[in-house]
């Protein structure tokens, strides 16, 4: 049996700084590995709502293609500081301390990452337009449902139904782990 490939050395920094900084909430690498090898499809600017230490973009900037920028936005300034320091002396990465809705008027994005656990902040109506056709939104952090409709806590999930059955993207649920799935949806 084979050892898991490697960290990116930019993923291994990220971890670092987040474990120094006290932050104990960010990307697995199951679904890190899956935002770099979507990351490196894409074109354009790419965006991330919720950085903490900057975990997730180190993900997405191991695998962007060189043509590409990565915007992302951090509302605790702490945090946000912590990530910015990682990205430093890379042109590709801007980090900002703010919510997430700054960015609303920089898009469309050709990838969006979000975190699923901020329900208010990624329902569909509310970040839709800032996907342009074709792009790609990727929320993590929810359970595998093996029914429909979805189920987690004993309730429906309607944050995951409604990605699933929006008109506007044709969306997926993909397995990253055994007990963690994401959703996958592009933009039509």
């Amino acid at each position: 049996m084979s050892a898991p490939p490697d960290l990116p050395d930019l993923v291994s920094r990220a971890f670092e700084v987040s474990r120094r900084a006290g932050n104990v909430s960010f990307c697995r690498n199951e679904t890190g590995r899956l935002l770099a090898t979507l990351a490196a499809t894409r074109t354009g600017t790419l965006a991330e709502f919720g950085t903490g230490c900057g975990v997730g973009t180190a993900w997405l900037r191991s695998g962007v293609p060189d043509h590409a920028r990565i915007l992302t936005a951090e509302l605790d300034p702490q945090l946000a500081g912590a990530a910015a320091e990682i990205f430093a002396d890379d042109p590709r990465v801007e980090v900002l301390a703010a919510d997430w809705a700054t960015l609303l008027d920089k898009g469309p994005f050709s990838l969006l990452f979000l975190d699923s656990g901020e329900t208010s902040e990624v329902r569909v109506d509310s970040v839709a337009d800032l996907v342009e056709p074709g792009g790609l939104v990727v929320l993590d952090d929810f359970t595998p449902c093996a029914g429909w409709p979805p189920v987690e806590y004993g309730r429906v999930d309607t944050l995951r139904e409604e990605w699933l059955t929006d008109e506007r993207f044709v969306a997926v649920e993909v397995m990253v782990a055994p007990d963690a799935s994401a959703v996958i949806a592009t933009r039509r």
